[in-house]
């Protein structure tokens, strides 16, 4: 299945160009609520600073859902742009990074901030601890009862979570998983095709 790495804890850098003062901050988040929290508390913490442009990917590192940014009053595509970039080639998800920037009075140009931002998202991904994450994908199988002591054999030797049963004329299990081609396989094996299998979505 698709692993990735996310960050395990908060890192900082800071870069100096010209005077002006950029602190680049990375933090794990979970969602895209988690990542807003975040980039709020960042801006509290520095708020007297003139930017804090922010790129993030709130979940899998393919994911275009739950990833955004923000140039924060930076000429357009000068910050945001440059860090989501650099975030998208890094193989990372749940992460937010921030980078604050207080200016020092000489103006860098478009090419030099998009050089500066990049090179302070760089520098402080390199500073991260990573850790790594096996998604789950949330399954729903459907059986004669003839079948339900096979599935669960499967679920068990699969460390299946979040197991849900419901009994009517057949029995329907619902549970989270790393490996759903696997214990597809092996319930066609075991079913001779009378077991129903279907991908609900990734938990």
């Amino acid at each position: 299945m698709r692993t990735y790495y996310k960050p395990r804890a908060r890192a900082e850098f800071e870069l100096e160009i010209k005077r002006s003062l950029f602190i680049a901050i990375a933090e794990p988040v979970s969602s895209i609520e988690s990542c807003q929290a975040f980039i709020r508390a960042v801006k509290a913490e520095y708020p007297d600073a003139r930017h804090h442009c922010t790129a993030f990917i709130a979940g899998a590192p393919n994911d275009t859902q739950v990833c955004g940014m923000s140039d924060d009053g930076e000429p357009s595509g000068t910050a945001g742009k440059p860090m989501l970039n650099i975030l998208s080639h890094s193989g990372l998800g749940q992460i937010a990074v921030v980078i604050v920037r207080y200016f020092g009075g000489i103006k860098l140009g478009t090419g030099g901030l998009v050089k500066a931002y990049s090179q302070a998202t760089q520098e402080v991904l390199a500073k991260l601890e990573r850790v790594e994450v096996v998604p789950l994908y949330s399954v729903s199988i459907i059986a004669d009862y003839a079948y339900e002591s096979d599935v669960r054999h499967w679920l068990q030797q699969l460390s299946a979570q979040n197991i849900a049963v419901d009994y009517s004329d057949q029995v329907l299990i619902q549970c989270c998983l790393e490996e759903p081609e696997t214990l597809a396989d092996k319930l066609q094996q075991v079913g001779q095709g009378q077991i129903t299998f279907k991908y609900l979505s990734e938990a």
